[in-house]
Formats: C-alpha cells, structure tokens, sequence
C-alpha cells in the first residue's frame, strides 16, 4: 500500500500532527509512505521508517506555481490514499491532480477551541472511519547529553512579532538563573538580532557560561539540542512542541494566540504556560493591531521566575 501525505508547513504544526501520523501508520503498518511539505517540516520527521520518500514543496519559488503544483502531483504517482493536513487552496489544487483511490483534504470538524493535535486526529479518525486516541507528540532523534544542567531560551517566534516577547526580559531571566544553568539561546536564521541582544546582556552582566546558537543549527540539531535540556524557557512556537515531544520542563510564554489550540501538547507535568489573558487578546495577528503589545509588554522576567518556583513545586 502506498500513501501520500502532505503535512503542516510550519515547523510546530507538523509536529503536532505526528500523533495522527503515528496512529496512520498502526491502522498501516506495511504502507509506504510519500511525504510532501516544506522544507524545515520534513527535516522533523527523520527516523520514520514508512517513509520511502520525502518531498520538499518549492513551488513557491517557481514562476507559476500552480504549474509547478500540476507537475509535483504528476511525479508522485499512484497512491491507494492521498492525505493532506493542510486547508490552503494551493494544497485543494495540487490534491486534485493527484492519481489516488482516495483522497481527503483537512478540514476542522468543529467550531470548538480544541487542541490542533486532537483537530489533526479526529480528521483521520473521521475520513478512515477509526477510533484512535491522541497518543503523545513523536520525534525520532537522540537528546543530546549536556555535561551540566542547562537552560535554553528560545526569543523567536517565526509566524510574527506579536508572538515575541522581548530580549530584555527573556535577558533577566537568563541571569537570574546563570548561577543554576548553563545557558543556550536558539533561534531561526532570521531571528539572530534578537538573540544577539540577549547574548549582550549577558556579556554586559558577566555571563560567560552560555552558547548562542541562533542560526547555526539544522533542524535535526535543534531537535537534539533542545530534546537534551533541562528546563526551557520559549514562546509560542516551533520549538515549543520539540521540548513537548520530549517532555522537557518547558515555561511557554503565549500572547495573541491561543493556548487552548497550541500550547504543549501531553507535556501538563512538566509545563507551565504564562499569560496576562487581557481583554484584546487571542487576537491571532502577526503584529499587534492596536499597536501597544501588552499581552507581552505586561508579561515581566518575575512573571516567569515565579512561574519556575511554581512548575518546580508541582515537580516535586
């Protein structure tokens, strides 16, 4: 049996879609699988061993795309089922010219705010006629092994500033507890300025035992990294649901979103999320529409360090 699936091009979304993944491949334990997505999605789902084949989606970089698409489709082949986890028009377009015996395209089936992994497996359980529970989050990499216990921040957010809270902050948290971790700052090739500000304050304190690798690691190596820590210290993001996957002790710092539908996911014990919940907020934007930031701005470094003496008593 062949199958084809296109997964969630953001980083956290594909992530949060393996619980649906995993049971996909237990209903087909013998399939073979075609994988279609971005290319910082795909690079997460190393280590499957159904997947035969992976494939980056670059369409966008083509002149006409929606002649790309055609072409993309063609060069998969037969399927027995084609899966797709995504709702663009883009994806309907590129799922039609695909030769399958079936074929479903993600749709929500509820108005509900639930959880996205739950949204991803009430899918497949409803177009496959299945009755599979949410497992956990599933990344195959191997934790890197930290000589000392070790904190990481991660400043970024790549869907927009408004998911951002700021490099001062996660700065004074960091200091706080240099004298407990060894300290890692992560972050995207873009977001290298902000965590070039807190990599300055930290100089700026004397810190010295510390690493910034934003920029500079693959996505399987921030996997490992992050997979490997002690405690970390995010927002709302990415790499947020790699700590989940892995249980790490994660304090997630949420905004404009929802984390009724994105916070992580079967990580209750080791996870604490921090939000100021106002009046205006989740407003989903990518920047503040009303140009003032509180859901963030309000948030301070005491917020979260209580929240640490919190996450660390229920720990106990």
């Amino acid at each position: 049996m062949k199958i084809f699936i296109e997964i969630p091009s953001w980083l956290g979304d594909a992530i949060m879609a393996t619980p649906a993944i995993e049971n996909l491949i237990k209903t087909y334990p013998q399939a073979k699988i075609i994988l279609l997505g971005s290319f910082v999605s795909t690079q997460a789902f190393e280590g499957y061993s159904n997947i035969e084949r992976v494939i980056v989606d670059n369409t966008k970089k083509e002149k006409n795309r929606y002649k790309a698409l055609v072409s993309l489709a063609k060069s998969i082949g037969k399927v027995d089922l084609a899966i797709s986890f995504r709702r663009s028009f883009s994806s309907k377009f590129m799922m039609f010219f695909i030769k399958a015996k079936e074929k479903f395209n993600y749709k929500r089936l509820t108005k509900k705010e639930i959880h996205l992994a739950i949204r991803y497996n009430d899918f497949i359980n409803k177009v496959l006629n299945l009755s599979n529970e949410v497992g956990d989050l599933k990344l195959y990499f191997k934790p890197f092994s930290y000589s000392k216990a070790t904190l990481g921040i991660n400043p970024g957010a790549t869907y927009g500033s408004a998911k951002r809270w700021y490099s001062q902050e996660f700065a004074k948290v960091a200091i706080s507890l240099a004298n407990r971790y060894d300290i890692v700052i992560f972050g995207g090739p873009t977001e290298t300025d902000i965590a070039k500000d807190i990599e300055d304050e930290l100089i700026k304190n004397g810190i010295s035992n510390y690493q910034n690798l934003a920029g500079k690691t693959t996505i399987p190596e921030l996997i490992e990294k992050i997979a490997g820590l002690d405690l970390f210290i995010t927002n709302d993001s990415g790499p947020m649901h790699i700590a989940a996957a892995y249980k790490v002790k994660t304090i997630a710092i949420f905004g404009p979103t929802k984390f009724t539908e994105t916070n992580q996911w079967h990580n209750d014990e080791n996870g604490l999320i921090i939000t100021k919940n106002l009046s205006c907020a989740p407003c989903m934007k990518r920047v503040c529409p009303l140009k003032h930031h509180n859901c963030m701005k309000q948030i301070t470094a005491s917020d979260v360090l209580k929240g640490l003496e919190k996450l660390e008593d229920i720990s106990k």
